[in-house]
């Protein structure tokens, strides 16, 4: 799927808050739970991306993107379009890092459309492209059709961390949309669990919105992760309803997920928002973020270990972010903590610059080189 390529595997994406009179291009400027500014510097517009997510897009009124919605008209195809027999086939879950707009009830990925809707690069934080969107078209060797479930401002379990709003969908409400779209592998997706594969980058939400609570944190952890991996256990359990046979050979075909690759969480105790805060607070998350990440890895491995023909990557988002955020200017960045401007880190106040994502791209597509598909 993925061709070679020089990079370390690299990393991630942050949430930024900044308040100023004017947002710069590409920053936040409105949504649910927004308190800085929400006009934007000259030559862009504030644009609704979604009802916690609004974001200055270059242009006037008049040429910005449509906001991305959960409920518009379907645009399927009504015939299986040719070539996605021979396509392999990604299923993405997470968080605005990962968001594109997709929605289940718009066109579906197909050759010549592979992120389905909204066509390439999609809605993103950052106005262009990201790191799933470079892995499905730039740098991948093979057709791939990406089903991109992540949603912005996702958390694993919404009754365990509150998201910004009551209509992002969890984790469990992107698995549900997978389970009701295309887990019985209709026609137009026929994926088995060798041509398909699953990733979740998730937790950026779930710490950001919980570090700083009472209580037991490491055991928090421990209870978001056993959320976290009974969907990944539900993926990996689900076998098509339409296909209930066995093979010449006496084993079932077509069973459900079996390759898996996880993403920790970046440093986002490094973002700017979290730099105008207090050293014990910047500590404080990055020793939460810390315990996740290894839980996680530690997850991971025992996932695989009790699970017949599973295959798991880990791509570590934490490591590769840092690299960049300790000599930003050797990967052409100005510096680590500036944000919306030409060769800046940071595309906005929230999530890092599309040549970052770029970056990061490369780096789970080193991850998965040749050992995929």
């Amino acid at each position: 799927m993925f061709s070679k390529i020089g990079l370390a595997a690299l990393a991630s994406v942050v949430f930024v808050r900044c308040v100023a009179a004017q947002q710069p291009v590409w920053a936040q400027c409105g949504g649910i739970g927004w308190s800085g500014a929400t006009t934007c510097v000259s030559g862009s517009v504030c644009t609704e991306l979604n009802d916690y997510y609004s974001q200055c897009i270059p242009g006037s009124a008049s040429s910005a993107p449509a906001p991305t919605s959960t409920s518009s008209t379907s645009t399927a195809p009504t015939s299986v379009p040719s070539g996605v027999g021979k396509a392999n086939f990604w299923f993405s879950f997470g968080d605005s890092y990962t968001q594109t707009g997709f929605t289940t009830t718009g066109a579906i990925p197909a050759p010549g459309n592979p992120l389905g809707n909204p066509p390439y690069p999609g809605y993103t934080a950052v106005g262009g492209t990201n790191w799933i969107d470079v892995d499905t078209t730039v740098y991948n060797k093979s057709l791939v059709l990406t089903y991109n479930y992540a949603y912005g401002g996702a958390t694993i379990n919404a009754s365990l961390v509150t998201p910004y709003e009551p209509t992002v969908l969890s984790l469990i409400d992107q698995v549900n949309e997978f389970m009701g779209q295309v887990a019985n592998k209709p026609a137009s997706a026929p994926w088995t669990s060798e041509n398909a594969l699953f990733s979740v980058w998730i937790g950026i939400n779930d710490i950001g919105n919980s570090y700083y609570e009472s209580g037991d944190r490491d055991a928090f952890s421990d209870t978001l992760l056993d959320s976290y991996f009974g969907q990944v256990q539900e993926l990996y359990a689900h076998t098509s309803l339409n296909f209930f046979f066995f093979d010449l050979y006496g084993s079932r075909s077509n069973v459900g997920a079996r390759k898996f690759l996880f993403i920790n969480v970046p440093p986002i105790d490094r973002s700017p928002l979290m730099l105008a805060q207090s050293a014990d607070a910047q500590a404080l998350e990055k020793t939460v973020i810390t315990g996740f990440n290894s839980k996680l890895a530690a997850r991971a491995q025992s996932f695989a270990a009790a699970n017949s023909g599973v295959q798991t990557w880990l791509w570590d988002s934490n490591t590769a972010f840092s690299t960049v955020l300790d000599n930003p200017t050797a990967y052409g960045f100005v510096d680590a903590v500036s944000y919306g401007g030409t060769n800046d880190f940071w595309g906005n106040n929230y999530h890092s610059s599309s040549a970052a994502q770029t970056l990061w791209g490369q780096g789970v597509a080193a991850v998965l080189n040749d050992t995929v598909w």
